[in-house]
Order: C-alpha cells, then sequence, then structure tokens
C-alpha cells in the first residue's frame, strides 16, 4: 500500500484509469492527465482570474514609464508654469495638491484598477460594470481621436522647427525675409534705432535721423519669431477662415507623414514595440530639462524669473477661480478619464501592485509639473530682461510659448542652433508620448470591442499586420 501523504500525491502523475461512456454503449477505460492549459483557465476564470490570455508589457517599468509618458505632456512643462504664476504663485500649490489627493488621484487609481482586473478597452469595460453606460467609453474614444489630431499637428510642427534649426542663423531671427510684414521686429532693427536716436522719446514713439518707418511704437511691433510662425509655417496669410484654409504647405504635410511613420513603427507591435519606445520618449525631457535648467540659470534675469515663478500671493486663495483652475490643471495633466490608463493597465499582469505604480506616476507628473516651472521662468526672466519689458507681457500658455516666445530666448544665446535642436527634440518626445496614449487607448477599445469580427479577418488574412497580435 502506497503511505504517501495527500501532498505529496498532489504532483505526482495518475496511474488509475476511470471509465467513460461513450455514446450511452460502452465503456472504455481513460487514463488521468494532468490538467490542460484550457482547464487551468476555466479554473482561473471561476477564482476571479482573467480566463484568457492577454498581450503583457514586456516589463513592470515599461508600463510606468508609458504612464509617466502620457501624463507628462505639454501642459505640464508649458501649461502648469502660466497657471501656477497667475494664481498666486507659490500659493497656488496648496488648492493643487489639496485636488490631486482628494479627486484626481483616487479618481487615477480607480481608472488603472477597472483595466488591471477587467483587462478590457474603455469600451468593453462597460460591459462588466454597467453595460448602460457603454456611451461613456465611445466618447472616450471619440475624444482620443481629436487629441490624436492635436498631438500630431504638434508634433509635425516640431519635425519643421527641428529640421529648421540646422542652420548658422535660425530663420525666425530674420526679418528680411518675403513673408515678413513692417512691424517685423528682431535684434538687428532694435540696435538700428537705438543707433538713430538723435534726442526724445515721445511716449512708446522713438524719434531718430534716420529712416523712421523701421522704427515703430512697441504696441505695433512683432516679433520675428511670431511672424516666422504664423505667415510662414502655418501660413495664415494665405487663408481667410475656416472656410478657406489655404493650400496645403507641401513642407508640413512631409513633416506630418514623417510623424505617422513613426507614430505606426512605436505602435505596430502594439505594448510590445510602445514599451521599446517609451525608453526613449519618456526619459529624454528630463535629461534634455536639466540641460537647459543649468545652462537658463547662467542667464542675467533667471533668478528674477524663478522669484516671479515662486511668489506666493495667499489671497488669492480666496477667489474661487483659483481652485477652478487647480483642479482643470491637474486632471488636464494626469490624463485621467481618457481611457488610456485604463488601456496601459489593461495590459499588466492580474496581480501586479497597481497603488504603488500609481502614486509613483502622479509623484512624478507632479514633480515635472514644478521642475518645468523652473526652467521655463528661468528663460522667461532672461528675456524680460534682454527685451526690458515686464515678465507678463512675454509669458503666453498656447502655441505661443512653445514656438515664439521660447524659440525666440533661445535664439538670442550663444550656440543658438544647438539649444534650438535640443529643445525642439524634447517637444516631440512629449508629443510622441501624449499621441502613443491616445492612439493606444483608440485601438485596445475598438480591438476588445470587436474582437470576433477581428478575430475572423485575421484568419482570413484581411486584418492589418498591427492587429494580429
Amino acid at each position: 500500500m502506497d503511505n504517501s501523504s495527500p501532498d505529496e500525491l498532489v504532483g505526482m502523475t495518475p496511474r488509475v484509469a476511470v471509465k467513460k461512456t461513450i455514446n450511452n454503449d460502452e465503456e472504455v477505460s481513460m487514463p488521468l492527465s494532468h490538467p490542460t492549459d484550457g482547464d487551468k483557465a476555466e479554473r482561473a476564470g471561476s477564482e476571479g482570474e482573467p480566463s484568457e490570455a492577454r498581450v503583457q508589457w514586456n516589463s513592470k517599468m515599461e508600463f510606468l514609464l508609458s504612464t509617466i509618458g502620457f501624463a507628462v505632456d505639454l501642459s505640464n512643462v508649458f501649461r502648469f508654469p502660466n497657471t501656477c504664476y497667475s494664481n498666486g504663485g507659490g500659493a497656488f500649490l496648496i488648492p493643487y495638491f489639496c485636488m490631486l489627493a482628494l479627486c484626481a488621484l483616487p479618481l487615477f487609481y480607480m481608472e488603472l484598477l477597472l483595466g488591471q482586473y477587467n483587462r478590457q478597452g474603455c469600451i468593453s469595460v462597460w460591459n462588466k460594470v454597467c453595460p448602460i453606460m457603454k456611451g461613456v467609453g465611445v466618447a472616450s474614444c471619440v475624444m482620443n481621436f481629436y487629441v490624436a489630431l492635436f498631438y500630431n499637428s504638434v508634433i509635425a510642427w516640431s519635425f519643421y522647427y527641428l529640421f529648421s534649426s540646422f542652420t548658422s542663423v535660425l530663420p525666425w531671427t530674420r526679418c528680411d525675409q518675403t513673408y515678413n510684414t513692417e512691424f517685423c521686429w528682431n535684434d538687428a532693427k532694435q540696435e538700428t534705432c537705438l543707433l538713430g536716436f538723435n534726442g526724445s522719446a515721445i511716449g512708446n514713439f522713438t524719434e531718430w535721423s534716420g529712416n523712421g518707418s523701421i522704427c515703430h511704437p512697441d504696441s505695433r511691433r512683432v516679433s520675428s519669431a511670431s511672424e516666422y510662425f504664423d505667415y510662414h509655417v502655418l501660413g495664415l496669410r494665405e487663408a481667410t477662415g475656416f472656410h478657406d484654409l489655404g493650400p496645403p504647405k507641401w513642407d508640413l504635410s512631409l513633416c506630418l507623414a514623417l510623424t505617422f511613420v513613426c507614430l505606426y513603427f512605436s505602435l505596430f507591435k502594439g505594448v510590445k514595440s510602445m514599451g521599446v519606445a517609451v525608453w526613449i520618449t519618456a526619459l529624454l525631457p528630463y535629461i534634455v530639462l536639466s540641460i537647459l535648467l543649468v545652462r537658463g540659470l547662467m542667464l542675467p534675469g533667471a533668478l528674477d524669473g524663478i522669484k516671479y515663478f515662486i511668489r506666493p500671493s495667499f489671497g488669492k486663495l480666496l477667489d474661487i477661480k483659483v481652485w477652478s483652475d487647480a483642479a482643470v490643471q491637474i486632471f488636464f495633466s494626469l490624463g485621467s478619464g481618457f481611457g488610456v490608463h485604463l488601456a496601459y493597465a489593461s495590459y499588466n499582469d492580474f496581480h501586479n501592485g497597481i497603488f504603488n505604480d500609481c502614486v509613483i506616476a502622479t509623484l512624478v507628473n507632479s514633480f515635472t509639473s514644478l521642475f518645468s516651472g523652473f526652467v521655463v521662468f528661468t528663460f522667461l526672466g532672461y528675456l524680460s530682461a534682454k527685451s526690458g519689458t515686464p515678465i507678463d507681457s512675454v509669458v503666453g500658455v498656447n502655441s505661443g510659448l512653445v514656438f515664439t516666445v521660447y524659440p525666440e530666448a533661445l535664439s538670442t544665446i550663444p550656440g543658438a542652433p544647438f539649444w534650438s535642436v535640443l529643445f525642439f527634440i524634447m517637444l516631440l518626445t512629449l508629443g510622441l508620448d501624449s499621441s502613443f496614449g491616445a492612439l493606444e487607448a483608440l485601438l485596445t477599445a475598438v480591438t476588445d470591442e470587436y474582437k470576433k469580427q477581428i478575430s475572423r479577418m485575421k484568419y482570413s488574412g484581411r486584418l492589418p499586420p498591427e492587429w494580429r497580435a
């Protein structure tokens, strides 16, 4: 008699045969075998684990970098500094972190939990949560589609500026091009007006002995960088409105095509290929920001810019708009509700400790916003000191800060082409990370919702390669 304990018998190959009835006619003996993969999947499903295989990240770090990469975008680097200084400076951090702890962090954690537990995209996940709310997932997909369109345009502009930076004289510093107007203003014109100054200044008008047509009132001057962006890059002079956008620009079209190529090769294998790309796109911005901060601190006026950024104004905490702006900033920055983090988490291991990832991503996102504020305001302080104008007049929150003010500041630094290349490479990586997230969330939602139809296309050979993983 075998005296083995039950625990020892668990791992042994069973030698006992069982009888099975076939067609109700005869009984045959069949040996027992180890459980099959299907049996394991069925048992796993009954125990609360996913019952079907799903592609996973190559490593936990790739998921974390992808989550941080989507959360850290242009809103951190350029929107947060402006929002912070205009809502009380250092005092703005009080409502900012309150909204983070009470609203954004719980929602972010819930989104990650839903994705990792249900292992579905932002449409199919509602079948398990509340089917009647499935339209929320569809709305997220539509929103991600428009977000991807926006960031693809920003990436194309960044490519254009990057290629234009490989020259000894940056093109947005000139006022002698065919697209320039008589109000174009650059350092050369400023020096000419100063040399020709012959006496007095009445208001904002400067009188001098030369050709007075080039010395316009301050209110009419337009920086060369602004004219370069508006009239040369975007071609706004050729467009009269949405009903007449003007002809397509072949150079921008090529840059947009290059953007699509980069996105394809980063996403054509899903999270497997994107996980490799984020090692560059998520980490490179921190390297570039650190280099720019060191260089910016060496410029005159940099410390004044930083003081302007962090100077607290606690009286503004009584204004409800400050708290509203704090909520908008943290939600817009962290990216909760887009379905991107849900899609990313759905490719995690079922037993992954998601809470630690949530806290790390949130802290890194907030740190990046503050760090970027110091970088941005060192250069804004320098530009203010150089031009003799208040910082208020050089601060913006839209594309003007990214593609006009910042390039203008960089163009005045020795070795300007190098710093310009570095800056626009950083913009590329920030834009790519955001576009990765929007498109991956959209693809995940579609492939999970129409799994059966896509499966039939896959085996019939009609499915695109990027959807066959």
